[in-house]
């Protein structure tokens, strides 16, 4: 069924070569011949040099791979299946936004030929795929869905950062709108996925499967934050707790941080959304939701209840916030949490100062119109270690004493330096 394409007769295309798109084309082209589309036309520039814009990939990942990168839509009319990994993000009202994924479908449909295949990896809500994409895609094509062409759905399953559950290392999720692609899809993402594949009865289902895991997460770290307001009230250490509760075999283990990034912070708003459409108002995946969204709130009040309680003025004080990705050890800055800490902060005059030895700088000031120092100065009132990249974690604690004045606090938000000895005050989630 896949004979085509491994006697590289037939090409498949990759459209979005992201965190999710690159490590998936790649993959496929060390089997298959490829094309991998992107609309940036400088990180296709660097992708033909062998290096990942996002930092993720080695240079030796590229090594043997049957793959031509092009910002070019024309390069794309040849190949006969296609594979969508576009960003699904959230507006400013945090309702879904459609744009990424449904430009996608016009170029995909501007290549479309009697017998393509197109699956989405795109996280989106169940019925996306069916209700939202295949009409862009016969519209732009003049092709009609199940007669001219089908569709499959494959949810993503990169984690950024993460080397050991790796794309070929996790079952693949797969689906197909007839038994026909299924089993072309199942095929394909089944020769280069170690793991195995794991075939879900219908688009909608494997739409579905991927949004609860995220929607799983969120529910899970949003009781954490809110038992860390709890125990704070009871003059109790919650990592402690956390620690002591772990003990037992099935205790889930969890811990209260900020929630940002494209998936944890984003995917429940995506299922919200449609139950919203379909006259059903989510209680518990909003409650939680309204709770993760508040933690920087609640750490910017704590910080300055501090400062006010040593007499400091305000707008004399200075804070410096050392990480600012929306977590350890990636480039990645979107939807990071860090930046409404930061507004949060300059609400009260208080004057900000942030590091982070994995963000771009400039593509950091062009998102959040937040400039970021190259290095720590001194004479800090306050420091808060905001995302626990390792050369933070390997710090010394005298360190943080050493760039801050006396009665300085560090504010340690996962943690870290919980049982090490920091010589200043310290306050955690």
């Amino acid at each position: 069924m896949i004979e085509k394409y491994l006697s590289k007769r037939d090409k498949i295309c990759v459209v979005g070569l992201g965190y999710v798109g690159l490590p998936v084309a790649l993959e496929f082209a060390r089997k298959f011949r490829l094309v991998g589309f992107d609309i940036n036309p400088s990180r296709v520039g660097l992708m033909q040099q062998g290096v990942d814009p996002s930092h993720e990939l080695e240079a030796s990942e590229f090594d043997g791979c049957d793959i031509t990168f092009t910002a070019n839509p024309a390069d794309i009319r040849d190949c006969t299946f296609f594979v969508v990994a576009v960003p699904t993000p959230i507006d400013e009202h945090k309702n879904p936004d459609l744009t990424p994924i449904l430009s996608a479908c016009k170029f995909v449909g501007g290549a479309l030929k009697d017998g393509d295949v197109v699956v989405f990896e795109s996280t989106v809500y169940p019925g996306c795929t069916e209700e939202d994409c295949i009409p862009v895609l016969e519209k732009t094509s003049g092709l009609t869905f199940g007669e001219n062409f089908t569709v499959g759905y494959s949810p993503e399953r990169i984690n950024p950062g993460d080397k050991l559950h790796t794309l070929t290392k996790i079952t693949k999720v797969v689906s197909g709108s007839d038994a026909k692609t299924l089993k072309i899809v199942s095929a394909l993402y089944g020769a280069i996925i170690e793991a195995g594949v794991h075939e879900a009865s219908s688009i909608k289902v494997a739409e579905a499967s991927k949004i609860i895991e995220n929607t799983q997460r969120d529910l899970n770290i949003a009781l954490m934050n809110e038992l860390s307001l709890i125990f704070k009230k009871m003059d109790i250490n919650t990592y402690e707790v956390l620690e002591a509760a772990g003990t037992k075999w099935n205790f889930l283990k969890f811990y209260p941080g900020l929630v940002g990034g494209h998936c944890i912070g984003v995917d429940p708003y995506y299922l919200t959304h449609k139950a919203m459409e379909l006259g059903y108002f989510s209680k518990v995946i909003t409650a939680g939701r309204n709770i993760n969204d508040a933690v920087h709130g609640q750490i910017a009040k704590e910080i300055v209840q501090y400062l006010i309680e040593q007499d400091k003025s305000l707008k004399q004080t200075k804070v410096l916030i050392m990480g600012v990705t929306f977590k350890e050890n990636v480039s990645d800055i979107r939807n990071s949490k860090i930046p409404e800490l930061i507004r949060e902060l300059q609400e009260f005059s208080i004057n900000i100062e942030a590091v982070d030895p994995f963000a771009d700088p400039k593509e950091f000031q062009h998102e959040y119109g937040i400039e970021l120092s190259e290095q720590p100065s001194t004479d800090y009132d306050a420091v808060i270690l905001g995302v626990n990249h390792a050369q933070y974690v390997e710090l010394n604690p005298t360190y943080f004493k050493d760039i801050m004045k006396s009665n300085g606090l560090l504010y340690d938000v996962k943690g870290v330096f919980r049982n090490k000895p920091v010589e200043t005050k310290y306050m955690s989630l």
